[in-house]
């Protein structure tokens, strides 16, 4: 569980807190506003009684959806001081003892998670685009150069992420901060030109709105919502900080410089309506507009950094939990394991974020795909967390339903105003994760049924020790370890190796991992041996899925079990398999051929734990899916 932070460490942590989980929440004013009023989709007329409802609305969401909901509530539903969907869907799974509905519930989570790499491709997009595009309010001989500018900037934002995150990272606390203190700044600074706008922080107003207007009302929300796409961030990196720094820097900072720009932008459009087309840019005076270009560029690019170790996280997290193959994975820290780089996903992302620039060319038309994704992952969230809520906090049903259903209805409303932008972009999100729903469900579905067939035909671990108990072997010098993922059967490359080198070494280890459903194993928890005989060990080793899963550092700790471990005169094999597909498979033949061309892909066992190569043997067998 992560320890409350002492008060020593609470303002370098908040500090950090703000550049990595408010980066994204921070730059929404650089096109929410302007979607509302000024954009291709439901835009709503600019007057006076519109600008102050849609105000209200914007504040009281941030403060329901932000404020209340997940600052308050859904950080609560923490494993083991880890936030995020798939964190989410490992505690759910431990608190719920029927299988049928975990696998549900897990299903569930998992198309969150995909959803959740819908918004890490439109982000960086529609971030960046929309900084590059102040470009334009200072000439319009820049706009031909808004798009390369977008791309370049992009391609070393991505082209930067092998060298880590740990040094720039220190600069995302002070700048973000400048971030929002600017924001507050020019939003102060137009409210007192027109502070009747400071009437819109009544309620009254967004419900008169809606009464008035009811039908632009709703799919105004659509628009809106953009105002608190990177809430889902606050839940996801927790872990990183603790839940006080983050709700500190929230409410001390990011929610009152948030309010005072969107205000701002607000009475500027009441005394100057033709500014809507780009109402944040038109905020800054004419000396100021190309430094703030800058600034924001920076803020956009912090806040697509912060989604992109997003994704990598997710994505290691889902390796572990089983629902993706093996990929590489770079630790770029000694000290801070959450640190990781994972190149195949890091460069399909920019190329599919390279995509959604060059396809949409605008910030405008992106914020049609963008809302989708974000609303439905939070439907997903709120649910579980309602489960949560009930198997783990003793929550009542009548407790549970009127809490987590209000949070639901709001959630619904947001997702069903997004859903009219399907046409004019939102597919994109929903076909993406839908694709990436197929391919982590097929992954898990195959490999499920490949540890069945490897169950009917596995021989009894202890069987085989008594079995060769007597037999007249030839010794080989040496450890010989075999992995396994199943600690009480028989490894086929044992089985191979026997037959194939007719001997055994002089120390022989079953090596089975485990990844748990918490985020840490406690080092000395990592290691379990028992003896099976004279010569045969079985050995388990736990990791979290949050954990980088070093086998030899944890192999060492075998020494404490009783069972000494010299790496240099070690050997390890591992079964690789052929898959062979059959007839009346219990797999959709197309499932059962994408399965077979992911596990062909799929990265090597050896480069995943970070075996040595030069004491790695592979030993191939085929298996009938």
């Amino acid at each position: 569980m992560t320890s409350a932070p002492d008060n020593t460490r609470l303002p370098v942590l908040t500090l950090a807190a703000l550049g990595v989980v408010y980066g994204d929440i921070g730059t929404s004013p650089l096109y929410a506003i302007k979607e509302v009023f000024g954009g291709t989709h439901h835009p709503v007329p600019i007057t006076p009684d519109n600008i102050l409802g849609i105000l209200s609305l914007i504040f009281w969401t941030l403060v329901l959806v932000v404020s209340v909901k997940y600052a308050a509530f859904i950080m609560r539903a923490n494993n083991n001081g880890e936030g995020g969907i798939m964190a989410l869907i490992a505690l759910v799974q431990r608190n719920t003892r029927n299988a049928r509905q975990a696998r549900a519930l897990a299903l569930l989570g998992l198309f969150g998670a995909a959803l959740f790499y819908g918004d890490g491709i439109i982000t960086p997009a529609i971030s960046v685009l929309s900084a590059i595009e102040g470009l334009e309010v200072a000439t319009p001989a820049f706009k031909p150069w808004v798009i390369p500018l977008t791309i370049g900037i992009l391609f070393g934002l991505f082209w930067v992420q092998r060298h880590g995150t740990g040094r720039v990272g220190r600069l995302f606390g002070p700048i973000t901060t400048l971030w929002f203190v600017v924001l507050a700044i020019l939003g102060i600074v137009n409210i007192w030109q027109s502070p009747g706008v400071l009437a819109a922080l009544s309620p009254h107003h967004a419900l008169g709105f809606f009464l008035a207007e009811p039908g632009v009302a709703f799919f105004s929300l659509g628009a809106v919502f953009l105002a608190v796409t990177g809430a889902e961030t606050l839940y996801a990196d927790m872990g990183h900080f603790g839940t006080r720094p983050v709700r500190l820097a929230w409410l001390g900072l990011v929610l009152p410089a948030l309010t005072l720009n969107y205000f701002g932008q607000g009475a500027l459009l009441l005394v100057e309506p033709e500014a809507i087309a780009h109402p944040f840019y038109h905020m800054v005076p004419d000396w100021a507009l190309y430094p703030m270009v800058i600034l924001a560029g920076a803020a956009t690019v912090i806040a697509s950094q912060a989604v992109i170790s997003g994704v990598y996280s997710i994505t290691h997290q889902a390796i572990q939990l089983g629902y993706t193959p093996r990929m590489l994975v770079q630790h770029t820290s000694s000290e801070v394991s959450g640190q990781i780089y994972l190149p195949g996903v890091n460069w399909a992302l920019f190329l599919a974020v390279v995509a959604l620039v060059l396809g949409f060319g605008s910030s405008s038309s992106l914020a049609s795909a963008y809302g989708i994704s974000v609303s439905g992952t939070m439907i997903i969230t709120t649910l579980l967390v309602y489960v949560v809520a009930r198997r783990a906090w003793g929550w009542g049903r009548a407790r549970s339903l009127l809490i987590l259903g209000a949070f639901l209805v709001v959630d619904l409303a947001f997702f069903g105003a997004n859903l009219s932008k399907v046409a004019d972009g939102g597919w994109f999100p929903l076909v993406f994760a839908g694709v990436l729903f197929l391919l982590m469900t097929t992954w898990k579905r195959g490999r499920d049924l490949l540890k069945a067939r490897r169950d009917r035909d596995a021989m009894p671990l202890d069987a085989f020790v008594q079995s060769m108990s007597g037999a007249d072997i030839p010794t080989v010098p040496g450890t010989a370890v075999f992995l396994t993922p199943h600690p009480d059967q028989v490894p086929h490359s044992l089985l191979h190796s026997l037959k194939h080198y007719k001997c055994l070494h002089e120390r022989v280890v079953v090596l089975n991992v485990n990844f748990a459903n918490e985020p840490f194993v406690p080092v000395e928890q990592r290691v379990k041996v028992a003896h099976l005989g004279e010569r045969y060990h079985r050995v388990e080793v736990f990791f979290g899925f949050m954990d980088r899963p070093d086998l030899t550092g944890a192999l060492h700790r075998c020494v404490d079990a009783g069972m000494a471990c010299d790496l240099d005169n070690t050997t390890f094999f591992l079964g690789r398999e052929t898959l062979i597909p059959r007839k009346k498979s219990d797999m959709a033949w197309w499932r059962e051929k994408l399965f077979i061309a992911m596990s062909r892909n799929a990265g090597t066992v050896a480069d995943y734990f970070g075996l040595p190569p030069n004491r790695v043997v592979e030993l191939g067998a085929q298996v009938v899916l």
